[in-house]
């Protein structure tokens, strides 16, 4: 099980491939959320900011490739898998240039399409210059399956938890401000101290002495760093 699901936007104008793909990579893991046409998933993306789009190419309001032009211009840089029922070379070649990661066809293999999932996750992370599992000490942080291990054993973390250990991943060896993490984590609306609370709370879970930190430093005055990898 994963420490905190990874969100799939499904785009799909048919219901019982909606349901396939809600049941299917539910028993994978992952949270779905769904959209039967364009306008609602541009909707639903700016709402839920979702890790990965599967998309149809045949919407009934936009074509698929639409879309993924749209999101793309706007500067959208999750991973994007076409699902479609298209085989031709001309329509593939034609998504992937539009900005898609991938292209799976129907009828496909539950097992692969997830399969597809974490090598598009894995190969954004790639692109971003970050490691799909970060290792400092005995603390592992697995970026695409976002699971969080001590000492081997998995710490079960919350979902804000995770966004402030994450972010201090990217940035590992470098200390985060205050700021820079109130607004990566809350969109900048919390106050300091509601930021301190949850350290605490990290440090609890994922520090051998909690009291004395190893892994999340404090910058007085300024923010915190997490150690370097190894």
């Amino acid at each position: 099980m994963t420490t905190m699901a990874v969100r799939v936007l499904v785009v799909d104008d048919e219901p019982p491939i909606r349901k396939l793909l809600r049941v299917g990579l539910g028993t994978e893991g992952y949270t779905i959320s769904e959209a039967g046409n364009a306008k609602d998933a541009i909707a639903r993306i700016d709402a839920e900011e979702p890790d990965l789009v599967l998309l149809d190419l045949g919407l009934p309001d936009m074509t698929g490739q639409e879309l993924l032009r749209l999101w793309r211009s706007e500067g959208r840089t999750l991973p994007i898998v076409i699902l479609s029922s298209r085989t031709d070379e001309a329509g593939i070649v034609q998504a992937l240039e539009a900005g898609a990661d991938d292209y799976v066809t129907k009828p496909f293999g539950m097992r692969e399409l997830a399969a597809r999932l974490r090598v598009a996750l894995r190969h954004k992370l790639h692109q971003q210059g970050e490691r799909p599992v970060f290792r400092t000490g005995e603390l592992s942080v697995d970026l695409v399956r976002r699971i969080v291990q001590v000492g081997g054993t998995e710490v079960k973390l919350s979902p804000k938890e995770y966004d402030i250990l994450r972010a201090l991943v990217q940035h590992a060896g470098k200390v985060l401000t205050h700021r820079h993490l109130l607004k990566e984590v809350w969109g900048g609306n919390e106050d300091v101290q509601y930021l301190r609370v949850y350290i605490r709370q990290l440090r609890q879970k994922i520090e051998p002495v909690p009291e004395q930190p190893h892994y999340i430093t404090t910058e007085p005055g300024v923010g915190y760093r997490l150690r370097e990898s190894d």
